[in-house]
C-alpha cells in the first residue's frame, strides 16, 4: 500500500491541549525530583516541544492520557513533548501502562508517531499496542534508539482508525528489563490519504 501525507486543514488539526491553554502535569503522576535545568543532554533542549498544539496532526500528551500503576515525571533527558515526560521508574514490571487515546475528527487513515526521549537507560523492548479499525498491533519498541522525527518521534506504522475515541496506543512496561526505565511521552496521528 502506498499512503502519503494529506495537507492538513485546519479542521483537522486537533490536539489533546487546545491553543493558549496551559499544561497541567497528570494528576496521577509523580512530580520531577531533578531540579529545572538540570539535564544530561544540553545540546538536545533545543528539541523540546513547548506546546503540543504546535504539533501537525492530532496530538495526545502525557498530560491527557491513562496511567495504570505509578509513573513519574522527569524532564532530565531532553527531548520532550509539552511539560516532560513521565516514566515507571524500573518498578512493577508487567502492572503499569499509559493509553493515548485520540479524538480523531474523522475516520480514516493515519501516520501513528510515539515520542520519547532515549539514552542507555532506557527498555530495549518496551511493548506498545496500537488499537485501530481493523484490530490491534503490538510491536517492542528500543527506546535506547533515537527517534528519526526531530530526535523525538519515531513512526509505528499506518493504521485505519474510526471517527472519535474508538483507537488508542498503550505504552506498557510488560517484560522490559527490572534495571532499565519505560518511558511514555506523547503520540501523533497524522491523516494521510490512501493511494
Amino acid at each position: 500500500m502506498n499512503f502519503r501525507c494529506l495537507l492538513l486543514l485546519p479542521a483537522l488539526i486537533v490536539t489533546a491541549s487546545l491553543a493558549g491553554e496551559k499544561l497541567a502535569p497528570h494528576p496521577k503522576a509523580l512530580p520531577n525530583t531533578h531540579a529545572a535545568g538540570e539535564v544530561d543532554r544540553p545540546e538536545m533542549v533545543k528539541h523540546i516541544v513547548a506546546d503540543p498544539a504546535k504539533l501537525p496532526g492530532i496530538v495526545v500528551d502525557e498530560t491527557a492520557a491513562e496511567l495504570v500503576g505509578e509513573w513519574q515525571y522527569s524532564t532530565h533527558t531532553p527531548p520532550y513533548v509539552g511539560l516532560g515526560y513521565i516514566h515507571d521508574m524500573k518498578s512493577g514490571k508487567g502492572a503499569k501502562s499509559v493509553t493515548f487515546t485520540p479524538e480523531l475528527p474523522q475516520a480514516g487513515w493515519y501516520e501513528v508517531r510515539l515520542a520519547h526521549c532515549y539514552n542507555v537507560r532506557r527498555a530495549t523492548n518496551t511493548p506498545v499496542t496500537i488499537h485501530h479499525a481493523d484490530g490491534e498491533a503490538t510491536m517492542h519498541l528500543n527506546q535506547q534508539q533515537e527517534p528519526p522525527h526531530a530526535h523525538l518521534f519515531r513512526t509505528l506504522g499506518v493504521f485505519r482508525f474510526e471517527k472519535g475515541r474508538a483507537g488508542w496506543v498503550r505504552i506498557s512496561n510488560d517484560g522490559t528489563e527490572p534495571t532499565k526505565v519505560v518511558i511514555a511521552d506523547a503520540v501523533q496521528f497524522l491523516p494521510v490519504e490512501k493511494k
